[in-house]
């Protein structure tokens, strides 16, 4: 597969926006469905649908089949040991929400730690916070380096005897950095912790092999990985799972009911109460293919190279921009960057690359603890998909130079 060939899968590519060819570098937001997750959908929608676990007849069991062939796909994606330790969710913060509650309810007590950092999602700093409220524990923050980096040495110093768990992001949001996972769980398992791994951008950007990375959880989300909207995994080694109590009761998750007692279902039905998503999780399967074969093209990988490099040359050599995460090497960055422009406000700056068909995002990025970090209300980010172009990258300097000198 070449970037020509990625494109054609995506039929939105090919639309205009205020008479501009669309440009779409909002990646990090939600990526694009190619058309084979949209006809997987529209396939199972149309021939299968019929709720899962529950009826015996043959669309029941045919949805309940495809269902769990996507639980199968991403078991081997991530290579996890047992399908049992893939949990599906509505996306990385339910998967985050589900941990910080079942965890928290089963190991975590009054004056216990959670390690957070600076540069972490809402998503996985508010559930700790709401947990450490609950159980009366203390917050932890791990601050990143100037350059947005988070050293393992610096985290060694924060675990202390009384942490219990620590959450950090494979690949921040806003700064793009690939952070060291494997050696960040190396080092909480010295000392006993368990580390959960937001892998909502890390799972779009490079090989995950949670065995290899010896995560204790890994949580993303199915819409940035081209799948449908409302699908999320959460991977959990069997020995967490198998202790903590479920986020959410009703039906499918138990064993028995009755008023004298309830007990659960096995793995991974104890965590998937109620009526799944069982039209869109299954369109996990294609879009897990796509990835594979986008990141196994040496063409598509030769284009992201080009661009990343590309945009990290122009916004270096021009000193009205500020460039946050800024790698040491460039293989520790994706093709995302978060700029602010002195004297421009970024949301101005989006509006008017949205009238040239650039769509990218501005803002806080759902991390406004980083950007206090950095002193400022917002940033304008830009972050590319494989079915991006070099000159699509040049097109986007061209108009953010035009935008800038607009408004500067």
């Amino acid at each position: 597969m070449n970037v020509k060939e990625a494109r054609e899968l995506f039929p939105i590519l090919s639309t205009s926006v205020y008479g501009k060819p669309l440009v779409y570098l909002d990646n990090a937001a939600t990526a694009q469905r190619p058309s084979t997750v949209v006809s997987k959908w529209e396939q199972l929608v149309s021939s299968s649908n019929a709720n899962i676990h529950r009826a015996v007849h043959k669309l029941a069991a045919d949805a309940t089949e495809e269902y769990e062939k996507a639980r199968d796909s991403v078991r081997a994606f991530l290579n996890a040991e047992h399908r049992e330790e893939i949990v599906f969710t509505s996306g990385a913060t339910a998967s985050i929400n589900l941990v910080a509650f079942s965890f928290g309810e089963a190991f975590v007590t009054e004056g216990d730690e959670v390690i957070v950092s600076t540069a972490e999602h809402h998503s996985n700093i508010v559930p700790w916070q709401m947990m450490c409220q609950r159980k009366k524990a203390v917050l932890k923050v791990l601050d990143v380096e100037e350059n947005g980096e988070i050293l393992p040495e610096s985290l060694e110093k924060l675990i202390s005897q009384r942490t219990k768990i620590v959450a950090i992001s494979h690949i921040s949001n806003v700064l793009g950095l690939v952070n060291p996972a494997r050696e960040i769980a190396r080092v909480c398992h010295k000392y006993g912790v368990p580390v959960l791994i937001d892998g909502a951008q890390g799972i779009v950007h490079g090989k995950v092999d949670v065995r290899d990375m010896d995560c204790d959880f890994y949580a993303f989300s199915g819409h940035k990985l081209y799948a449908a909207t409302g699908t999320g995994v959460l991977y959990g080694k069997k020995k967490w799972l198998d202790v903590m109590p479920p986020y959410m009761g009703g039906g499918e998750m138990i064993h028995t009911v009755s008023f004298a007692g309830t007990t659960y279902a096995g793995l991974p039905a104890k965590y998937e109460a109620g009526t799944q998503n069982l039209n869109s999780a299954p369109t996990l399967i294609p879009a897990i293919d796509f990835a594979q074969e986008a990141a196994g093209s040496p063409e598509i990988l030769a284009e992201q190279a080009a661009i990343k490099e590309y945009i990290l040359d122009a916004f270096s050599k021009d000193g009205r921009i500020h460039l946050y995460g800024v790698p040491r090497r460039t293989d520790a960055k994706i093709p995302l960057f978060s700029i602010s422009v002195e004297g421009a406000h970024h949301e101005d700056l989006a509006l008017l690359l949205d009238k040239m068909g650039i769509a990218v995002r501005s803002g806080q990025m759902c991390a406004e603890p980083l950007m206090d970090r950095y002193g400022v209300t917002g940033m304008l980010r830009a972050s590319f998909a494989p079915y991006n172009t070099l000159q699509e990258a040049e097109y986007f300097i061209k108009c953010l130079n035009k935008a800038i000198e607009m408004l500067v």
